[in-house]
């Protein structure tokens, strides 16, 4: 839709854009950059595993793939992702024409992508990280860790406010900004479990953010918070770590959750069974999962008791968790299931993620954690959880809100082929894995003796990276392939569905809604397909619709915080190639000046005169 607002300039009309569709897909795309790095580092991770005694990888490249794996799918890759449903899906669901902050919203876009983008900058400027993608201390300290940590510290620290700024948006945007009728009881299950993961973002990442800074003062300005020979201590890293560390599991995991609930109702031709306690699950999920933290710690010796309380509060989380698995099968339970692509995707992630939770439990009992702990059998019980169960729903998301983002449906075929490359792969990768722990291959090692028992394991389980790396590509030539030749979305509804999304046309305009909506029960869309006439009713008349300006300067913001955290990782260079102090005040420059200017400049934002939105409105 052409408007006098839109710049003439592709380049910087996404540089500058605050709509909340565009930087949805600004969120796609980086995630989707971030996740295929880290997939070629696990390629190569697996290469070296191999066969035994490989020397592909040095052990020193060995542990900075393996940082940076993890590093960048847990922070880079998963989160911007859902984060770009979040941003896309959210507002519609709820009926609104934007987030509650649009300029904060690009900013928290850009600040991520800078973040990123310095922590890989470490490749190229004395190494990467190599202390794990925890950054244990001592390991994370200066006097054994690489220089690359203080870009993994500066590149998280910028990154997580970004995750931090966009948490914050979404609670006011639930809160304040739903049409009316959408009473918190009528929000779908997405819209739920992204309110629930913002609030987790605020309570969990302000941890890590202090113990970054922590780590951060330690390394650069000789504090003494992990140094135990002058009255620091290590083991509290690992507390303040894992009180974001575990959370975080389920900031991952909720969305995808929030997903699955979307699409199985849709495909099932059936609503979604137990609404009312799916949110109650949710929100049980939420409170327990800061309850849980130690279990990543019962080898460390914080003694029986704290051991055993953390245990039982792990194995309890299972019970909420239990709740959503059976309401998504009773869902399914005589509905007419149409097995798309997304709902292949969403049916298989309940037996797995019932799989990565079993083996959860299982290491959730303290003395049995003893024997695992260091093994693979973790490394597969992580992987089942992550993959098998939050990627396996982010796939469903994008199959099913593809055409709702872009215009048009990704090929089926290519779809179902995708599928089942990444199912088999997956479990041929990591199922293995968990005999591989009880065998008693330890994780983190670059290489392995011959005639342990692990080779044929191993084999197996490179195979299995190799048929998963054949899905990856696979969705790229589908993505590229519907681009030019896929079924164009003659409709707002090619699924049938039942939420709000589905009620404007595909792609969306602009201003999402021409009227706001009023809403007259839950699953608003199917209600009005089948109670009324088809159309959502009308909340307001047909008048001028306010839309917010773009802006450079989020970008700018950001760009200034990238050039700041150079700056502090140059400061322990023995020949940094500028002062430090130098890139310190331009990126301090940079961004205060930025914020100075969106201070005293008044920015009211532009209408879209109603007789536009009406002749669009005629046109579709």
């Amino acid at each position: 839709m052409e408007t006098a607002y839109q710049n003439k300039s592709v380049i910087w009309d996404w540089l500058t854009t605050v709509d909340h569709k565009k930087i949805a897909i600004l969120y796609l795309i980086g995630g989707t950059l971030f996740f295929m790095k880290a997939g070629v580092m696990a390629v190569l991770m697996r290469i070296q595993l191999m066969y035994p005694e490989q020397s592909l990888l040095s052990g020193q490249t060995y542990n900075e793939l393996l940082t940076m794996h993890g590093t960048i799918m847990l922070f880079l890759a998963v989160t911007p992702l859902i984060f770009a449903f979040m941003n896309y899906i959210v507002p519609l669901q709820i009926g609104a024409r934007d987030v509650a902050f649009p300029f904060l919203n690009a900013l928290g876009f850009w600040i991520f992508f800078f973040g990123g983008l310095l922590l890989s900058l470490s490749w190229f400027l004395g190494g990467a990280p190599d202390a794990g993608w925890f950054a244990y201390t001592p390991l994370s300290t200066r006097e054994y860790g690489s220089s690359g940590i203080d870009f993994y510290v500066l590149g998280l620290q910028v990154s997580g406010l970004g995750t931090l700024i966009s948490g914050i948006n979404f609670i006011v945007t639930i809160i304040n900004m739903r049409a009316p009728g959408m009473t918190m009881m009528r929000l779908p299950l997405f819209c739920w479990t992204t309110l629930i993961v913002s609030i987790l973002i605020v309570f969990a990442f302000t941890p890590l953010a202090a113990g970054l800074a922590m780590l951060m003062l330690d390394r650069l300005f000789g504090a003494q918070f992990f140094q135990v020979d002058a009255g620091g201590n290590v083991v509290l890293w690992q507390h303040i770590f894992w009180v974001f560390g575990h959370p975080e599991v389920y900031i991952l995991v909720l969305p995808a959750f929030g997903i699955i609930s979307e699409v199985v109702p849709a495909f099932s031709r059936k609503r979604l069974f137990g609404y009312t306690t799916m949110v109650f699950a949710v929100l049980l999920i939420a409170f327990l999962g800061f309850m849980v933290w130690v279990h990543h710690m019962f080898t460390v010796g914080l003694g029986p008791i704290a051991n055993s309380v953390f245990a039982l509060s792990s194995m309890a989380i299972a019970v909420p968790t239990g709740i959503k698995i059976f309401n998504w099968l009773f869902t399914m339970w005589g509905g007419k299931i149409t097995f798309s692509t997304a709902m292949l995707c969403a049916s298989s992630f309940v037996p797995t993620f019932v799989l990565g939770g079993i083996t959860g439990v299982m290491v959730a009992m303290a003395p049995v954690d003893h024997l695992y702990h260091d093994t693979y059998f973790v490394v597969a019980h992580f992987h089942y959880i992550f993959i098998g169960g939050i990627i396996l729903g982010l796939l469903a998301g994008l199959y099913y809100w593809y055409p709702k983002m872009f215009g048009h449906l990704l090929n089926e075929t290519l779809g179902k082929w995708m599928f089942w490359l990444m199912y088999i792969g997956f479990h041929i990768t990591f199922f293995v894995q968990h005999i591989l722990g009880l065998i008693g291959m330890p994780r983190r090692y670059f290489t392995y003796m011959d005639g342990q028992g692990m080779n044929t394991y191993n084999f197996i389980s490179t195979m299995g990276t190799f048929l998963m790396t054949a899905a990856v590509l696979l969705l790229i030539i589908n993505i590229v392939y519907s681009a030019r030749k896929g079924e164009r979305v003659q409709s707002g509804d090619p699924w049938g569905a039942r939420t709000l999304e589905w009620a404007v046309p595909s792609p969306v305009p602009e201003y999402n809604f021409a009227q706001v909506p009023q809403v007259r029960a839950l699953d608003p869309w199917f209600y009005e397909k089948v109670h009324g006439d088809g159309r959502m009713k009308a909340a307001a008349p047909l008048d001028d619709i306010h839309m917010p300006n773009p802006s450079i300067l989020p970008f700018m913001m950001a760009f200034g915080l990238f050039w700041w955290g150079l700056g502090m990782t140059m400061m322990p260079m023995e020949q940094p190639w500028l002062p430090p102090f130098i890139v310190i005040a331009a990126g301090a420059v940079l961004t205060f000046g930025a914020m100075t200017v969106r201070s005293v400049k008044e920015d009211h934002g532009h209408h879209i005169p109603k007789e536009t939105v009406k002749n669009i409105e005629q046109g579709r």
